[in-house]
């Protein structure tokens, strides 16, 4: 193996180990709207609202009184 095998080889599996660990939600709304995100949602108790980052990579945040549930894919 050359020297640049084994960086490669544990680079490849720390993003394997990263990716099996987002959990990807669907948060429906009081109206009926669903909104996918990345990861679970994280609920911020000081704030009241829901935290989380949309599928376009952006983060979002929405008040806990306008979601009905969350659900993981």
């Amino acid at each position: 193996m050359s020297k640049r095998t084994i960086p490669a080889l544990l680079m490849t599996i720390g993003f394997a180990v990263l990716a099996g660990c987002s959990t990807p939600s669907v948060i429906t709304l009081n109206d009926g709207r669903e909104i996918q995100t990345v990861d679970k949602p994280k609920f911020d108790e000081e704030s009241g609202f829901y935290e989380f980052e949309q599928l376009d990579g952006k983060r979002a945040t929405i008040n806990k009184d306008q979601v009905q549930t969350v659900k993981e894919l």
